[in-house]
């Protein structure tokens, strides 16, 4: 598939996104960001089934409000990706990896995939411990 390749908005219902693409090499495949310019905005949907006859279900990440059908509709080619890393302490985002904190946006983060196998069984831990949020407020209540 093409790194990114167009479509058009058939339906919505609520946060349910439906898209039709020209060619079915076309479709984005299942976890990929499709994206529709909503005016100055641009929503960002997760596809999470193809529906046959060139078409992908997906769930919106924001409001859907001002969508209508026919709107232009892209697949990124890639999935949903967070920054993370010791960058990302103590730094609050939103489920699209933006930074919503009112600080400087990160400079060259290290991305991951919202979708990821899980660590081996082996590289897991056994023991009870406190997961540091970086955020001394929740930090200072898990430790009391």
């Amino acid at each position: 598939m093409p790194a990114t390749t167009s479509g058009t908005l058939l339906q919505v219902i609520g946060p349910v996104i439906d898209a039709e693409f020209a060619h079915e090499q076309d479709l984005p495949s299942i976890y990929d960001a499709i994206e529709v310019e909503n005016g100055k905005e641009r929503l960002i949907a997760e596809v999470h089934q193809h529906l046959g006859g060139n078409r992908v279900r997906a769930v919106a990440m924001g409001s859907t409000d001002g969508l209508q059908r026919g709107m232009a509709v892209r697949a990124t080619g890639a999935p949903i990706s967070v920054p993370v890393g010791q960058a990302v302490l103590g730094r609050m985002f939103n489920v699209l990896g933006e930074v919503i904190d009112g600080k400087e946006p990160l400079v060259k983060p290290n991305l991951r995939s919202i979708h990821r196998e899980a660590p081996a069984f082996e590289d897991q831990s056994t023991k009870a411990e406190v997961f540091e949020t970086g955020i001394k407020s929740i930090d200072l209540i898990c430790h009391s």
